[in-house]
């Protein structure tokens, strides 16, 4: 009796897999949707041509006055000019070395942090968020060390924005997870008192929360007290973000079985152990994208601190704007700054998801 050989699959038509079975079954899967794919194409591409020949071909990259902007492009002078300014605001030019060190600095410790086999890690965050803060601080406003004093009014562009969203996400996070934690304590006092903060912080935007902070705390100062203007829009931002962070990881905490809670307390194991060893780490897993999200959130509305009196970079861009030397120019002011956002937040988006990937532990759909 003859056994049955089985013959080797064909391999599938090349008309129906890769680049061409894609397109075939998602753009010209009927005679409608070819023409509007061709329609659609046709479109992107003459948007794209174009785009490419204002910002590269036929722009202008090397002068240092309106006049070297004599081509139909994009006058990218404008930006070499500003630049000092988009990056550092209006600090004094003999003491620029000062902000340069801190991006350089924050450059390191991120690129230390987001290493996997860096050594030490662990103390390097601790260093980080505890001690980094002040020293950048001492080095940035000056009076120590032989350092000349340097005002925050004079703080602006990319500087301020870097400054407000690290203090923002680096503070919000600890405070928020306190926050979420009070708001499911069975103590209904500390549940009240942390349920009412969220909801009224949660309930007013982000511009009347920065008139308060800048316009109306001083008023509750003793008399001859000041307080920085940074320092107070700081204040504003991170008790904002935090509201709305203890909301995301409240949702990270209800979507902890109850078996975990309950396996914590067969273990033995106090309040505060149960939540540092077993459910935070796991609610913080599950909230990557909320808390990712609201951190890019955070970032983009740090623009508004314009409205105070505060240059961030977007600020500095307007400012630039209405030099009467470059008027005409607004549309690479905005370009550049929106640029500026898209690589931080893309940055921070593309993070999020590596951290998702290798956290991922098979609850993930």
């Amino acid at each position: 009796m003859s056994t049955h050989q089985f013959q080797p699959d064909l391999p599938p038509p090349s008309n129906s897999v890769g680049v061409v079975g894609w397109m075939k079954k998602n753009l010209f899967s009927t005679p409608i949707n070819s023409i509007v794919s061709i329609i659609l194409g046709y479109l992107a591409f003459l948007l794209i041509s174009q785009t490419i020949s204002w910002a590269f071909i036929n722009a202008d990259w090397i002068g240092t006055t309106r006049d070297d902007c004599t081509s139909a492009g994009a006058c990218w002078v404008f930006i070499s000019v500003r630049w000092e300014q988009f990056m550092y605001g209006f600090y004094p030019e003999a003491e620029l070395w000062r902000p340069r060190l801190f991006y350089a600095t924050l450059a390191i410790f991120i690129a230390a942090l987001m290493y996997e086999k860096t050594p030490k890690r662990t103390w390097i965050w601790l260093f980080f968020v505890n001690i980094y803060p002040f020293m950048i601080a001492a080095l940035l406003y000056g009076g120590v060390f032989g350092l000349e004093v340097v005002e925050t009014h004079k703080w602006g562009g990319l500087l301020v924005t870097l400054i407000i969203a690290l203090v923002g996400i680096v503070v919000s996070l600890p405070i928020g997870v306190m926050l979420a934690l009070g708001r499911r304590s069975e103590m209904p006092i500390i549940r009240s008192m942390c349920t009412v903060y969220i909801e009224v912080w949660r309930g007013v935007p982000l511009i009347t929360v920065l008139f308060m902070a800048s316009v109306m705390l001083p008023l509750f100062l003793s008399e001859g007290m000041q307080t920085d203007k940074l320092i107070r829009a700081l204040v504003g931002v991170v008790l904002f973000s935090a509201a709305y962070m203890a909301e995301v990881v409240r949702g990270g905490l209800q979507a902890i079985p109850s078996g975990q809670y309950e396996a914590a307390d067969a273990l033995g194991l106090s309040y505060w152990k149960k939540m540092r060893l077993i459910i935070l780490p796991q609610a913080l897993k599950i909230t990557i994208p909320s808390i990712v999200n609201t951190f890019i959130g955070l970032f983009k509305d740090t623009s508004l601190v314009l409205i105070i009196g505060m240059f961030d970079v977007l600020g500095i861009g307007q400012s630039a704007n209405t030099d009467p030397e470059w008027l005409g120019f607004s549309i690479e002011s905005y370009v550049f700054v929106a640029l500026v956002f898209w690589v931080f937040c893309f940055g921070m988006s593309r993070y999020s998801i590596w951290l998702e990937n290798k956290l991922h532990t098979g609850h993930k759909r």
